[in-house]
């Protein structure tokens, strides 16, 4: 009788443990939001502006969106209005019920519902990756550090172009490692799609 009622008590307080400890991931986990940025048609062979190697960045940006999605996290895809070109590619193609930005300026934030989406959800972790890795990248990452989100910026996938200014031309991936730098330690944690996925699988 007395092993019973110990053996019930394990199992018991078990139980409770383990409700707080799921209770726990689930507080935890919804305060992180994905935000893919601009990954459209135009900046793709064949588009009106197209970036160097923007297939090899998409496809770590769908690698993340997976993991965000098999986690149940939030999933903001972002697009910028434009006369050809303007879908979001197929290989992050947006999910019913998943939040779509349009906006019209290089910052998410200005003139959208970002600001106030994310503040409704609760969310305080943010997630970026996407094109340009010098504009909108950028702009959506800094604002957000601003606005006090902490920022993980998926490196590898964001992409970029080359640059000219006067005489000088500055390589795609330059502008690209450069960009990451300033923001580095200041505005964001940079990492590779490895790094971040192999974390998130612990969380």
């Amino acid at each position: 009788m007395i092993k019973r009622i110990i053996f019930t008590f394990i199992l018991i307080i078990s139980g409770i443990l383990l409700s707080n400890t799921l209770n726990a991931q689930e507080q935890m986990m919804p305060k992180t939001a994905l935000i893919i940025i601009d990954i459209q048609d135009f900046y793709f062979p064949g588009g009106m502006l197209p970036l160097n190697e923007p297939e090899e960045a998409a496809l770590k940006a769908q690698k993340t969106l997976d993991a965000f999605r098999e986690k149940d996290l939030t999933v903001i895809h972002v697009k910028h209005n434009a006369t050809s070109g303007a879908e979001i590619h197929a290989l992050v193609k947006p999910d019913d019920g998943e939040k779509i930005i349009t906006k019209d300026k290089a910052n998410a934030f200005v003139g959208t519902d970002l600001l106030d989406y994310l503040q409704e959800n609760k969310i305080e972790h943010l997630v970026l990756c996407g094109m340009q890795t010098h504009m909108c990248l950028e702009a959506a990452t800094r604002a957000a550090s601003d606005y006090g989100f902490n920022c993980t910026v998926i490196e590898d996938a964001c992409t970029t172009r080359d640059l000219k200014f006067g005489d000088e031309i500055i390589k795609a991936k330059d502008v690209h490692y450069s960009t990451l730098s300033t923001l580095n330690g200041t505005y964001a944690t940079i990492k590779t799609t490895k790094q971040f996925l192999d974390e998130l699988k612990n969380k």
